[in-house]
């Protein structure tokens, strides 16, 4: 039952991906980080980089990297024009792609501003046993996102499942088995 179980924070860290906000008008990383606080989550990190691949690349993978961080979410740089390049930063470092989350996006994106909404390339994964997740920059793609998908999501209490519960399995795969492997 759902009111068993307990809340389990989270660290999560937002990137904003710019060649022009700052920390004083960047809306949509406010967005995120105001939605994780109120929801009982810990800012584990927060960094705005340029339209810049290894740049980006970088930044997530050292924050995958980090104890402190179970959760990377990116705003911004997953359109089409030139200095477009979130994805293609990032998708490299999946080991798992999640297909799911970017269909379910689109899904609610769809009700709120219609066709526009094939003009992104959200997507999201895991690396490093970090869960990867590449938004819009715009204000309301990061509420959809949050609203929608990642509140319930990343909340332990949210059944039938969450990505909480599995967590502690995401790097399985490195862990050597009992017969000497």
């Amino acid at each position: 039952m759902a009111g068993d179980r307990p809340f389990i924070p989270l660290g999560i860290a937002v990137l904003t991906v710019s060649d022009s906000r700052t920390l004083e008008n960047d809306k949509s990383g406010d967005t995120l980080v105001a939605r994780l606080e109120d929801a009982g989550h810990r800012l584990a990190a927060r960094a705005i980089v340029p339209d810049d691949k290894a740049a980006i690349a970088d930044t997530v993978r050292e924050w995958t990297l980090s104890d402190g961080v179970d959760v990377v979410i990116t705003t911004g740089g997953t359109g089409f024009t030139g200095r477009d390049v979130t994805p293609e930063a990032l998708e490299p470092l999946f080991e798992k792609r999640m297909d799911g989350f970017s269909a379910l996006f689109h899904r609610i994106s769809y009700d709120k501003i219609g066709t526009a909404t094939i003009q992104s390339r959200a997507t999201g994964g895991v690396a490093n046993a970090t869960f990867i997740f590449v938004l819009p920059g715009s204000p309301g793609a990061c509420k959809d996102a949050w609203d929608g998908i990642l509140k319930a999501q990343l909340d332990y209490r949210h059944l039938p499942c969450n990505f909480v519960e599995i967590m502690p399995r995401l790097d399985e795969h490195l862990k050597r088995g009992s017969g000497g492997v």
